[in-house]
């Protein structure tokens, strides 16, 4: 079983406290408002070694935000999801107690689109006195972990993923055709591979994908079921507690995760930037 190396690592600008051994690293010793190329170069190696990294007291502007997400890579405007008039690149996840609202199922995001998102860095505006963590999930260890049988029979499978699931609700029958004319269903290898660092990734989440290519829903049912649940496993997550001006950065190649609907009536406002990815392989 592969985990993460639980040492601080080799860095001279910025500081990595992994949080457990499987995913997740806790950076400190910077400020967002201010970085260079050697601070960058270190946060894009630390972020490959752990798959998730939270930044805390991080007083970042709309602006400013936007400039870390570009200096990390090309960001996207999301579809669907309301985002900031004034920076359409931030999407705003916005829940009060006239709107609740929590992405309560493990997911990685946006995967119906062709090359879904290299990865977010979701920001703490607003933040609940109590419950709202987000909880996240090391796809690599969730693929490890599987029994060889099962490697074998789902290596060279591909899952159909829309965006319907989670989108579509709601629509008329004439919006969902025209969003699917412009997002047709796509077919993404079930194992992915990760571009950079060539591991196995297990590809497949509850909130978009919808089959499997040449099965029938009731055919593939029981293998969905059993590889979703791979996300579930204590052994393989990490949680994370917000504070205001936290920051938390995921690979989403590589990550699920799960917003924790436990705050209650309380306000809690965060606001994501999202890097384009490429096509899964």
């Amino acid at each position: 079983m592969r985990v993460n190396a639980t040492a601080v690592g080799n860095f001279n600008r910025i500081r990595v406290e992994p949080v457990t051994g499987s995913i997740g690293a806790e950076i400190s010793n910077i400020d967002l408002r201010d970085f260079d190329d050697e601070i960058i170069a270190e946060i894009q190696q630390a972020w490959l070694d752990h798959k998730v990294l939270f930044f805390r007291d991080q007083e970042l502007t709309r602006k400013q935000h936007v400039a870390y997400g570009r200096a990390l890579g090309e960001l996207e405007v999301h579809p669907f999801v309301l985002s900031d008039s004034e920076h359409p690149e931030i999407i705003i996840l916005n829940s009060t107690p006239d709107s609740f609202q929590a992405a309560e199922v493990w997911h990685s995001d946006v995967t119906f689109r062709e090359a879904p998102p290299l990865g977010s860095v979701l920001f703490g505006r607003v933040i609940p006195e109590w419950g709202g963590d987000t909880c996240f999930a090391n796809m690599e260890l969730a693929y490890d972990m599987l029994a060889d049988d099962v490697k074998e029979h789902i290596d060279g499978l591909y899952a159909i993923h829309s965006y319907v699931k989670a989108f579509g609700r709601g629509m008329s029958p004439h919006e969902q055709a025209a969003a699917r004319e412009k997002f047709p269903d796509q077919k993404h290898p079930v194992v992915r591979s990760h571009p950079v660092t060539g591991n196995k990734i297990l590809f497949i989440n509850r909130n978009f994908t919808l089959g499997i290519d040449g099965m029938t829903a009731d055919e593939s049912r029981p293998l969905r079921r059993l590889l979703c649940a791979q996300a579930e496993k204590p052994e393989v997550q990490c949680r994370f507690r917000w504070q205001p001006n936290s920051i938390a950065q995921w690979d989403n190649r590589c990550t699920q995760h799960y917003a924790v609907p436990d705050h209650g009536g309380q306000h809690r406002r965060v606001e994501r930037v999202t890097l384009i990815g490429d096509r899964p392989y």
